[in-house]
């Protein structure tokens, strides 16, 4: 397992006061009761995951909420932080709601907290792919056959009425870029900064995203889980984590150039143009006051209900693995 420990300088004391005042007085944190534990660990993806910009920031934060050992676990059992998450490697997953919905439905101890952000994922295409249905006979550019794109693009293609199993061809690609570059795939789904790359090499065009194109905009692109032993055994502690993550969302939104400075700093994130051109137009930070969580679990439970992927109803799902308390406290205290 390969991580980041402790490492400072995320937020200088300014900025960090400037986040956390964006989410109203810190009254509240003092009065409560203090974290029954002072550990936390959460995933990181560097240089490949510029949504997860708050997480990576929010050190300064967690500190301030009573955490004094932070680990970011960049590596573990698994591609993915799902993976990590259901061996115990990490306490907190942000991650696409279809990936939490599918654990809760294999019986992996999660609780989804709350939404964090909209957008993120760019359909990028060839000259030969110019909708959707144009998929059909198509190469399309999966990470793992299986993985989390895949199970994207799968439920997008269904959603219009294609059968993703057999119309598409799936071809996994560890370097989708290059892959779409050499005309090795047709298309395939790219997050922050892939975009950004695809740009500014004059590649593709895009055909969908979720930023902006329904019903993808009006459903979490993220959402945060923690392990249901971190969750129940230290309730102060998780509602203390989620404070601190959407405090760095907010920083994230009011302040994007300091956030991708920092990020970039501490050889996180990819690039700083990149990082700010997200935050402008690809991942929408202002969401998670707005949207309600159970809305974006249940419309996903049932795109990978249709599609074979879970056979659990999205009732189901939601009473087993969601719990919005902490949510709905912290959005309290913004009235208070």
């Amino acid at each position: 397992m390969h991580i980041i420990q402790n490492r400072r300088g995320f937020l200088a004391g300014a900025a960090a006061a400037g986040a956390a005042s964006l989410f109203g007085s810190p009254k509240q944190a003092f009065a409560e009761a203090p974290p029954e534990t002072t550990a936390v660990r959460l995933p990181a993806f560097p240089k490949i995951a510029d949504c997860m910009t708050p997480i990576y920031i929010s050190q300064d934060l967690l500190r301030a909420e009573g955490f004094a050992d932070i680990t970011l676990v960049t590596k573990g059992t698994g591609p993915d932080s799902s993976d990590w998450i259901e061996h115990g490697e990490v306490d907190f997953d942000w991650n696409y709601p279809p990936a939490h919905i599918r654990s809760i439905a294999k019986g992996v101890p999660i609780t989804v907290l709350s939404g964090l952000h909209v957008g993120c994922l760019e359909l990028i295409a060839n000259d030969r792919v110019r909708t959707i249905p144009d998929l059909r006979g198509k190469r399309a550019g999966v990470d793992d056959v299986n993985g989390n794109t895949y199970l994207l693009l799968m439920m997008i293609a269904a959603y219009v009425g294609l059968d993703p199993a057999n119309d598409i061809e799936w071809i996994t690609t560890p370097d989708p870029v290059e892959a779409f570059a050499e005309g090795k795939i047709d298309a395939f789904l790219g997050t922050a900064p892939v975009p950004q790359i695809m740009r500014e090499r004059n590649l593709g065009h895009v055909i969908l995203k979720t930023s902006v194109d329904r019903p993808w905009a009006h459903y979490y692109c993220c959402m945060l889980a923690g392990t249901n032993e971190f969750v129940q055994r230290y309730p102060v502690a998780a509602k203390r984590v989620l404070r601190a993550l959407l405090k760095a969302v907010d920083f994230c939104l009011s302040d994007p150039a300091a956030a991708a400075k920092a990020v970039v700093a501490n050889g996180l994130g990819s690039r700083d143009d990149y990082i700010r051109q997200a935050f402008g137009a690809e991942v929408l930070y202002d969401k998670w006051r707005e949207y309600d969580p159970e809305d974006s679990i249940r419309f996903y439970a049932l795109r990978l209900q249709e599609t074979g992927m879970i056979t659990s109803d999205p009732q189901t799902i939601i009473a087993n693995g969601t719990d919005w308390r902490f949510l709905d406290e912290l959005k309290q205290e913004l009235k208070t």
